[in-house]
């Protein structure tokens, strides 16, 4: 071992250089990006629709074969999860089918049966603006498309094929120049829920 000797005369073991090299840092760096990655997510995640943004939140189900259309809580509409969670609880023949309306701009539609899940967005240009459209963007696994995209419907398509609702006719919708809401309620007219649909969104939304 070297030795060597300070201006006091004082002998010392020569430690070499302790400072953490490359490889040392490597893993704290790359900590620090992911953090850095996840705040930038954050930052780019958009905030919530307003009681303004939201036209409706329904819920179609058939209990004893009869049609039911019941209004869904309105932060139901900014969190796709949490919607799924309420419509697997609604004790409908086959399941239940989730209709969300932002903005007049673009629609969504869940449809849970057990723990099958099926989703659908009108236009995926909204996932960059409005969080339950992000969230089924990501559901899905689609990413985020440019704004200057020709973007469309992402999702299920044939989601209500097997109610009346051919995918070919639903993908018409999705691209036909009308407010969404209104859009929603041909939906609903089309797989046979028109004046239950009609009723809850009246009384519990003013549409």
């Amino acid at each position: 071992m070297s030795r060597y000797t300070d201006t006091s005369g004082e002998e010392y073991a020569d430690r070499g250089d302790d400072r953490p090299g490359l490889d040392d840092l490597e893993p704290a760096v790359e900590l620090l990006g992911d953090l850095l990655d996840e705040d930038d997510d954050e930052d780019d995640y958009p905030e919530d629709a307003t009681e303004d943004d939201i036209d409706l939140a329904v819920a179609l189900y058939r209990e004893d074969g009869q049609p039911v259309a019941v209004a869904m809580a309105m932060e139901l509409a900014n969190d796709l999860d949490e919607l799924i969670n309420q419509l697997r609880r609604i004790p409908g023949d086959g399941g239940a089918v989730g209709l969300v309306s932002i903005a007049s701009e673009f629609f969504v539609i869940v449809r849970v049966r057990g723990k099958h899940v099926q989703v659908l967005l009108s236009d995926e240009l909204a996932a960059t603006d409005w969080p339950i459209a992000r969230d089924v963007a990501d559901f899905l696994g689609s990413e985020l498309p440019d704004d200057d995209e020709d973007a469309g419907p992402i999702g299920d398509l044939d989601i209500l094929a097997d109610v009346g609702m051919p995918d070919f006719e639903l993908e018409a919708l999705c691209d036909a120049d009308e407010d969404s809401d209104a859009l929603v309620e041909r939906i609903a007219k089309k797989v046979k829920f028109g004046p239950q649909y009609r009723k809850t969104v009246q009384a519990a939304f003013g549409l």
